[in-house]
């Protein structure tokens, strides 16, 4: 099965970050949001990527291309300019396939779900936005979305809390909690599964996919919620950025799920 990874926003909030790169390029932990996603999906048996590419999508195709040669140690011919890694590196050569689609600079999301969507073919395939971590179990969400056989599944998260909470009695603290999830309240996570009937749904570039096609999906009951309270942080702030680089040096990041 496919997964389309939306990759070409602007990421204006992030601005100090994504002057010179895409938003999924962002390190955390010396690796690029997108790297974390796709280890991700690969961890339960999904590796085959379609990635949606926008603002400055020459950065993350020279990522990929160079992959193996940035994460290996190497033995390069100046004289006739090969490049051979070295032996006993297998575990920095990830099995993945991954199909970079140039998608435009200004198109909305609906418009890059289109125009992946020849690279989609015509089975079920999985979608993520390029600029948020999870400890989700996709193979689980899968398992969801095939029980209930509607067009499309959305996975409903909790947002963090942008400050830590107070738990007050009388007066005094009996609890902090540094930036928790929410207790109340969900929202749109972004880890969907989609049947290739969704693309009815959108009419061309100027689609936004969370506004008329989810609405009407909504409306006509072909959308199923996927409810997940376990963590998920979607990167929109040099603040987000900030936490997970702190999560990830604290060596238990829940988003790692895989080994």
């Amino acid at each position: 099965m496919k997964v389309a990874i939306l990759a070409g926003g602007f990421g204006t909030r992030l601005a100090e970050e994504t002057e010179i790169r895409p938003k999924p390029m962002v390190e955390v932990g010396g690796k690029p949001i997108i790297w974390h996603i796709m280890k991700q999906y690969s961890h339960f048996g999904f590796s085959h990527f379609i990635v949606a590419l926008g603002y400055r999508g020459e950065y993350i195709k020279r990522y990929v291309v160079d992959y193996c040669a940035l994460s290996a140690n190497l033995t390069v011919n100046l004289k006739d300019g090969s490049v051979i890694p070295h032996e006993g590196q297998e575990d920095v050569r990830e099995d993945w396939t991954v199909e970079l689609v140039d998608t435009g600079i200004g198109t909305e999301i609906g418009g890059r779900m289109k125009r992946m969507a020849p690279y989609l073919g015509d089975e079920t395939f999985m979608m993520t936005y390029g600029d948020g971590v999870s400890d989700l179990n996709v193979r689980d969400l899968l398992e969801f979305h095939r029980s209930h056989g509607r067009l499309a599944t959305v996975t409903a998260v909790r947002p963090p809390a942008r400050f830590g909470r107070l738990d007050i009695v009388k007066d005094r603290v009996i609890k902090f909690t540094e930036k928790p999830q929410l207790e109340a309240g969900w929202i749109n996570g972004g880890y969907f599964v989609l049947e290739p009937g969704v693309m009815e749904y959108i009419q061309g570039d100027e689609t936004v996919w969370e506004r008329e096609p989810m609405e009407r999906l909504a409306e006509e009951g072909q959308l199923m919620a996927y409810l997940h309270d376990s963590f998920w942080l979607g990167v929109d702030t040099l603040r987000d950025r900030r936490l997970l680089e702190s999560l990830w040096q604290s060596g238990a990041p829940p988003w790692k799920v895989w080994e």
